[in-house]
């Protein structure tokens, strides 16, 4: 017959844990322990465990403010896109009304052009009807 077993270490003890095959007529593991550990072990259980929930208290309110963190960001995202619509809207309307102030532009200078001619042509009528009148 073999004797197999395992060896747990718990906050400096050593337990050792055997297999099914070797149990006792209790049917429970035979297990062999300092027992000076076994008021150890069960403090250092409970210090593992608050340790470990302390932890998970800390996890749990570290993603509560990822989370939170992420939802604003997500809500000044969509705000910033808002605002480029309003600006890219704005840019449009702008570059609209300079391409009509251009086209304006164009026109009163054809008509200033026009306005000199008719004005440079009316000097020479009043000096051909100067001379005609002599």
């Amino acid at each position: 017959m073999h004797c197999f077993y395992s060896t747990h270490y718990i906050e400096g003890t050593e337990e050792k844990s055997y297999p099914p095959s070797s149990r006792g007529k209790t049917g429970v593991y035979q297990r062999m322990a300092a027992p000076e550990a076994q008021p150890r072990f069960g403090q250092s259980v409970k210090g593992l465990l608050s340790e470990k929930v302390g932890s998970c208290s800390g996890d749990v309110i570290a993603l509560t403010r990822q989370v939170l963190k992420g939802s604003r960001s997500q809500e000044l995202l969509g705000q910033a896109a808002r605002n480029m619509v309003l600006q890219e809207d704005a840019i449009l309307h702008s570059e609209d009304s300079l391409r009509k102030m251009s086209i304006i532009t164009t026109h009163l200078q054809y008509q200033q052009e026009a306005i000199q001619k008719n004005v440079e042509h009316s000097r020479n009528l009043q000096d051909q009807l100067r001379h005609s009148l002599k």
